[in-house]
């Protein structure tokens, strides 16, 4: 293991390897494919953050347990990627709206109090001035 930016810690490929009980030929293909996309020491050396580690876990997933060959793991690497930014996207709208809601509110709750109620035409309205004086 080794510490990078913000003491962050990186594994070099044949830690991964034994970690998670795979050949490093394998990362490599992975790689190959654009799977994993490790960062380099200036030797060329592989190293591998936890949020490399953590895609490993969904790729050896879908290839192990369900299945799903290189093409296929590609392409729902791919969609989880978009549906990410799109949730993004919903929290970043969703907060824009309530923030907007509450203004309005806000504000109509201020006209409410200065605005002036229309009185229907049909008809006599009787008025007790004295209850509305107290």
């Amino acid at each position: 293991m080794v510490k990078g930016k913000n003491n962050e810690p990186y594994y070099m490929i044949s830690v991964v390897a034994k970690m998670y009980n795979v050949h490093p030929q394998t990362l490599r293909l992975y790689e190959k494919h654009g799977l994993l996309k490790p960062s380099r020491t200036e030797g060329n050396t592989r190293l591998y953050s936890k949020k490399d580690l953590e895609r490993l876990e969904i790729i050896l997933n879908l290839a192990r347990d369900l299945g799903v060959n290189l093409a296929g793991i590609e392409i729902i690497l791919n969609m989880r990627e978009k549906m990410e930014k799109m949730q993004q996207e919903i929290n970043q709208l969703t907060m824009a709206l309530q923030k907007i809601i509450v203004e309005h509110v806000q504000n109509g709750e201020e006209k409410i109090k200065n605005a002036l109620v229309k009185i229907p035409r049909s008809g006599i309205i009787k008025l007790d001035i004295e209850k509305e004086e107290k």
